[in-house]
């Protein structure tokens, strides 16, 4: 793989999606070279061509956790940000696995006399730094890879709760509103969080509108609020608005500026 491939990777893996066009002209090279470059990583399983360029390729496992937890740092934080800003003081709430609601844990950072349930023992962890929050761990099976619990016992454990916010993530978001993952038994704990909780927010960036995956775990219509980081597709932001489903937009330069 040629330098200039390594780095059409490394774009794709950030943004989600590489353009044909854009590419020649970052690179100062051709668009038939462009092509020539994506059609070699799309032999070797890396990219899936699309008209006009390139995405990640659609797959049934999960990408790594250390590299999404390093994707879109600024957006997640900004989109956090926004969510965490919603969430009154004195509240309880449900994270859940993930590491856009591992960043709403940090901006809840300051928030007072919390109560929140997890099945994530990294927002566990972060949270432990805010002396006012109680912290309830849905026990379960651990998947190592990532800190989360899952599993029967975790669904019982949250079962036991009516709480006021439910703050979730997810792997991928379809072109129709459906939020999407990888693993089965994170979906069943998903949804029972969505059943317990008065008010569901979703928190992802815009290039989970750009992947795939194969387990559904609601809609968004379900769902009161989302939280993102770029203007919905015209056909999905009528849909939120047909289905009373707030789509808020945060700014990560703004975010940026602000702690600046």
């Amino acid at each position: 793989m040629s330098l200039r491939q390594h780095e059409i990777l490394e774009i794709a893996r950030r943004e989600g999606k590489v353009l044909v066009d854009a590419l020649a002209e970052r690179f100062r090279v051709t668009q038939q070279t462009i092509r020539r470059d994506l059609g070699e990583l799309a032999d070797e399983g890396r990219l899936e061509r699309v008209h006009g360029g390139a995405v990640l390729p659609s797959t049934v496992s999960n990408i790594g956790y250390e590299h999404r937890r390093s994707l879109n740092g600024a957006a997640k934080a900004a989109i956090a940000a926004r969510c965490a800003a919603a969430i009154p003081e004195a509240a309880s709430l449900f994270l859940n696995i993930g590491t856009s609601t591992e960043a709403v844990a940090r901006a809840l950072l300051e928030h007072r006399n919390l109560m929140v349930v997890t099945n994530n023992i990294n927002v566990a962890n972060i949270l432990v730094d805010n002396p006012t929050c109680e912290i309830v761990l849905a026990g379960g099976t651990l998947r190592r890879a990532d800190g989360g619990l899952t599993g029967a016992m975790t669904m019982r454990v949250i079962e036991r709760f009516k709480v006021d916010v439910a703050v979730i993530g997810c792997s991928a978001l379809d072109e129709d509103g459906d939020l999407l993952d990888f693993d089965p038994e994170e979906v069943g704990v998903s949804q029972t969080i969505i059943g317990q909780a008065r008010r569901t927010l979703l928190v992802a960036d815009h290039t989970k509108l750009q992947r795939s995956a194969p387990v559904r775990i609601a809609s968004l219509r379900d769902l009161d609020g989302f939280y993102t980081d770029r203007p919905l597709p015209p056909a999905l932001a009528r849909l939120c608005g047909a289905w009373s489903t707030e789509v808020v937009v945060a700014d990560a330069g703004a975010e940026l500026l602000e702690k600046g």
